[in-house]
């Protein structure tokens, strides 16, 4: 038998919005490259999975750092989670508008909710990222 919780988690993941453009990492982060600069979100799945974003903290600005790195957190009603630099390089850029408006993570996730701009060296870090096709078989989509 199937249980009503695993249905509506077999339902959210129906649902999910994976852009076929974007990279991703097993972290539930989502990379878009333009040259050699990445912008940096957390999915949709994950925000769903968080709930309601309440605050998001970057104090990394200017900072060089490594892949899988922590660079922020981003909380929710009941849960504080580590975000993970995705490629290595230097976080040049922060989503200000998350200061007071955070639940733009919720609301779109792949436009307005973006967290960080990374200017990132090591070109060959993103073919160790996830496709969408891999994301989706990560998380069962």
């Amino acid at each position: 038998t199937i249980h009503f919780t695993t249905f509506v988690c077999i339902y959210k993941h129906i649902k999910m919005n994976i852009p076929a453009e974007l990279k991703y990492t097993k972290d539930h982060e989502w990379i878009r490259i333009d040259g050699d600069i990445a912008t940096v979100g957390i999915t949709d799945f994950a925000q769903g999975e968080l709930g309601d974003i309440v605050y998001v903290e970057v104090e990394t600005v200017d900072e060089t750092l490594a892949q899988e790195e922590v660079f922020g957190t981003v909380e929710a009603v009941k849960t504080v989670s580590d975000l993970f630099l995705p490629l290595t390089g230097e976080i040049v850029e922060f989503n200000e508008a998350l200061e007071d408006e955070p639940e733009k993570v919720n609301t779109d996730p792949y436009g307005e909710g973006w967290m960080i701009k990374i200017k990132f060296n090591d070109a060959s870090e993103v073919d160790g990222l996830l496709s969408a096709d891999d994301y989706k078989e990560l998380i069962g989509a």
